[in-house]
């Protein structure tokens, strides 16, 4: 492990807590680190208050911030000698633990202290650095990890015991520490949690921090335990790789959970060669790297895709562990987060795309951490009594318990054609607001790098190509599980033309893009919608010009018409399957790539008026925008229109002839 440290990009980071923000960002770049909110820095300052008084405060990273991404604010100002004097305490539960860091915080409106402020506050020095590196709890996972540690750091480091994190902890550190610090002690391993450094200034802890972590690396290359291969393997014979597959997967975790779930495929070689190892069983189903994860992760992961099975042993988890717990606990949904299949490779689920990333990459880690481990002799998990005392930790509980509802379509999926742009980009934003996952697909190229975040996948797709079509939905089944939600936007808007005059390629343009293309998609979703856990649902985005015709656009007009008899027949046919497909018909909104300069011209003549006056040509002389139909298009596949199939909803500001 090499350190990053720059002195131009350090130089860069001014004020008392410059140092200490800069150096926790090049902790958080390092995945092998830290992952998703992991790891803990913190700084020691003697600050003047409003008296001019002089007092000791501890900086420590606050609740909710990433290392990687933290900010001066990020970092929460206590009272250091209060807190400190905390750790002397016989005991302290987690609910008064929690009121006095909060009562002490030293800025109004600092996010809430770290439950390992009080650690961070009894270390004897200035600057203190914690992560979770694989390399440390690949040694202190294996046989005789406390051995192995104290073989390689010597009097360098203090080894504690596996103890929650808390002030259980910190009380421990405080009597332990003192006994084996000594004058070359430069940091602390928390046996199957992670590692510490500190030091006086911030370069030097961080720098001591890679020091620590790569004599751990050297460590296991000397063991030949470092570089563990993958072998390359076929899946082995069982249920199939299909998009259906993996929708009916996600299904069975969906219901499993009493919610929508995100669910992601990986079959990677690193991830499907640990699905299909022989000892699959016995190394994956100990317990996580370090309990920590739990949180995201459940356990153990699901081997195959048996949901039920899988509930039944969690549940079988929960009620013997929860019979010794002091207080009353309330079990959390059995759904798995992570299955390891043979023919799939990994399998993440989460409510969130945010979430189901994070599981694959804390289980990515994990599996170098148990390999590694295994290299070493035989990999090791804590019990699982510690990894219930994290799940079902008070302060976690209490967090669920004061957790609002997600947005509307958290856990769903959107797919939105014709999305680089106009409605289509629209509806993009509508349904992401709502907490959905979404699809975009466009032939436009830019549409891969419109929404750059994890709960966004564009693909680049002419829609009149079924191979593409496939394919696209292939990619983004395997990104996110399913399709939920299809909105049918994209089409074409052909020049304005007489009847006699319109080329017959022009006329066949029209209904392959406006019918056919869609009637292609519809039959792609068809089995995804089937399985949405919540029913599927579909919008067409027609036109003013189904009920109301205009001279001009007769290709555009009939297109529009038939795709709406094929929505209608949709309606009558698919209503068995649980899915209900609505039409809303937009007029005159201008802001979308069909309304070219040359086209709106050429309308507005048709009607002898102004451009101007035919962007407002309708009952409420207001002019309608993409954000205006793309907002209903997402309240169509809500609540509210939970019990409407085969309406059609103009969205045009009231025209004559159609009312």
């Amino acid at each position: 492990m090499k350190s990053l440290w720059n002195d131009a990009e350090a130089a860069q980071f001014a004020g008392p807590l410059g140092p200490r923000v800069y150096t926790s960002r090049l902790l958080g770049r390092d995945r092998s680190l830290v992952l998703h909110g992991g790891g803990n820095t913190s700084v020691k300052l003697r600050e003047k208050n409003l008296f001019g008084d002089e007092e000791d405060v501890l900086y420590v990273k606050g609740s909710g911030w990433d290392l990687e991404t933290i900010e001066p604010a990020g970092f929460t100002p206590v009272a250091l000698g209060y807190v400190r004097k905390l750790a002397g305490l016989a005991q302290l539960s987690d609910p008064q633990m929690v009121n006095e860091l909060n009562t002490h915080m030293l800025r109004a409106g600092a996010p809430s202290p770290s439950v390992e402020t009080i650690l961070h506050a009894i270390l004897p020095h200035k600057y203190v650095d914690h992560t979770h590196a694989d390399a440390v709890l690949s040694v202190s996972n294996a046989p005789e990890g406390e051995k192995r540690i104290r073989e390689i750091y010597g009097e360098r480091v203090v080894v504690i015991p596996y103890i929650m994190a808390g002030f259980d902890l910190a009380a421990y550190c405080a009597r332990e520490f003192p006994k084996q610090a000594g004058k070359n002690t430069v940091g602390m391993v928390l046996l199957s949690h992670g590692v510490f450094s500190f030091g006086p200034d911030a370069r030097s802890s961080y720098e001591l921090m890679i020091e620590l972590v790569s004599m751990a690396e050297e460590y296991l290359a000397r063991k030949k335990a470092w570089q563990v291969g993958f072998s390359r393997s076929e899946p082995e014979p069982g249920p199939g790789r299909s998009r259906e597959d993996i929708a009916k997967l996600r299904r069975a975790m969906s219901d499993q959970a009493g919610f929508p779930m995100i669910v992601k495929v990986n079959d990677g070689e690193k991830l499907a060669a640990f699905a299909r190892r022989p000892d699959v069983d016995k190394l994956s189903q100990q317990g996580p790297a370090t309990p920590d994860h739990v949180i995201r992760t459940k356990p153990f992961p699901m081997l195959g895709r048996d949901v039920a099975t899988y509930a039944g042993r969690y549940r079988e988890y929960f009620e013997r562990f929860s019979a010794k717990a002091k207080e009353k606990k309330t079990m959390l949904d059995a759904a798995p987060r992570m299955a390891l299949d043979p023919a799939l490779g990994f399998v993440a689920a989460g409510r969130t795309a945010k979430d189901t990333a994070i599981v694959e990459e804390l289980y990515d880690h994990t599996i170098d951490v148990i390999l590694r481990a295994e290299a070493l002799g035989g990999w090791r998990a804590l019990d699982q009594q510690h990894t219930f005392d994290i799940e079902y930790w008070d302060l976690e509980q209490a967090k669920l318990r004061k957790a609002g509802s997600p947005p509307a379509f958290t856990g769903e999926v959107a797919l939105v054609t014709g999305a680089a742009s106009g409605i289509g980009k629209a509806c993009v934003e509508s349904f992401l607001k709502r907490g959905a996952a979404v699809i975009g697909l466009d032939r436009n190229p830019a549409i891969a790098g419109l929404w750059r975040r994890p709960d966004f996948f564009g693909v680049t797709c002419d829609l009149t190509n079924q191979q593409e079509i496939r394919k696209a939905l292939d990619e983004a089944v395997r990104r996110f599980g399913g399709v939920d939600m299809l909105v049918l936007n994209a089409g074409i808007f052909p020049s304005s033309q007489s009847i006699q005059e319109i080329p017959a390629e022009s006329w066949r343009s029209a209904m392959a893009v406006n019918v056919e293309a869609n009637l292609l998609v519809m039959q792609a979703c068809h089995a995804l919608l089937r399985l949405a856990p919540r029913g599927g649902r579909i919008v067409v985005i027609g036109s003013k010009n189904v009920p109301a015709p205009g001279p001009g656009a007769a290709a555009y007009s009939a297109s529009k018409a038939a795709l709406n008899q094929l929505a209608r027949v949709a309606a009558l046919e698919w209503a068995k399957d649980g899915i209900r497909i609505n039409s809303l018909h937009p007029n005159a909104v201008y802001d979308t790539a069909l309304w070219t300069e040359e086209v709106l011209a050429s309308r507005a003549k048709a009607y002898n008026l102004t451009v101007e006056q035919y962007k407002k040509n309708n009952l409420l002389r207001t002019e309608v925008a993409s954000k205006d139909v793309a907002e209903l298009a997402a309240e169509m596949c809500g609540a509210l229109f939970a019990k409407t199939t085969a309406a059609q909803v103009p969205v045009d500001g009231g025209n004559e002839r159609v009312v």
